[in-house]
């Protein structure tokens, strides 16, 4: 399990996706608890706006691509003098249903997988030397469970958090900590919000937090030593029957996925 950390004052923190939503509020929450913060985005102006608002450092960079993940790595080393916290939380939702076009699982693989991966190639070598480092990826409840209408999504956030555990049992006895954050309905511009989508409204069952739920509950979780950050609750039970009796967690997704046919059907929509 991951080491406590008690407090931030003085750590030295990057946040990927933070021009708004779950980043923005990770990012204004560490700093407020008196982190150094660095924070990247494609999104330049509104990075350089939450920046300014913060009291953080700025490094517009499209993490998707092995360059832009180096470009992050290496001026926050310049900024800060070395990175302590690394917190991947860039992600993208992309393509709909089986039709989802071959860029799209693409896109998805290299901003939710790949920028994790390649982060993680730079800062190890340093942190394993040093004997201590933080990774932090969202990897959203469709890593631990799944999400319906959205395969690149369910899949390659299940990746990100696959990649999280394998992280930290290979690497946790040398010091470095590892946690997944797993929420589920968020109000962001990723997911406004139900309204009259039936798979949204799925998504948002047990109720959509706002960004700082989530940077509360990772705050929380970090300092009691835990890997994986559970904004909903109700996560852990769905994540325990999802292991404990497969067949009956598929049938109750099945029985969801029915229902929003038959939602579709009557609007018609088809996904």
């Amino acid at each position: 399990m991951p080491r406590p950390l008690t407090t931030w004052r003085d750590q030295r923190v990057v946040v990927t996706g933070a021009a708004r939503g779950i980043g923005a509020a990770i990012a204004t929450r560490l700093a407020g608890l008196g982190a150094h913060v660095v924070i990247t985005d494609l999104l330049e102006q509104q990075l350089h706006e939450t920046a300014d608002q913060i009291g953080a450092q700025a490094i517009p960079a499209d993490i998707s691509t092995e360059e832009g993940v180096r470009t992050v790595v290496d001026g926050a080393r310049d900024r800060l003098g070395a990175v302590d916290v690394w917190i991947g939380n860039a992600g993208v939702a992309r393509g709909e249903g089986i039709e989802a076009k071959d860029s799209d699982w693409e896109t998805s693989w290299a901003v939710n997988v790949m920028a994790h991966v390649r982060a993680s190639r730079l800062l190890l070598p340093e942190w394993l030397e040093r004997g201590s480092g933080r990774f932090v990826i969202t990897a959203s409840a469709a890593g631990l469970l799944t999400v319906l209408g959205q395969p690149s999504y369910a899949v390659t956030k299940h990746g990100a958090e696959s990649f999280a555990e394998w992280l930290a049992a290979t690497y946790g006895h040398r010091g470095i900590d590892v946690h997944a954050i797993c929420p589920q309905g968020v109000h962001t511009d990723m997911y406004p919000g139900p309204g009259d989508d039936p798979v949204a409204a799925v998504i948002g069952n047990d109720g959509t937090l706002e960004p700082s739920d989530v940077a509360d509950r990772l705050v929380e979780t970090v300092a009691a030593g835990e890997f994986l950050v559970l904004p909903h609750p109700e996560v852990k039970q769905y994540f325990a029957l999802r292991g404990a009796d497969t067949d009956k967690w598929l049938r109750g997704m099945q029985r969801l996925q029915a229902r929003i046919d038959h939602t579709n059907a009557e609007t018609g929509e088809a996904r």
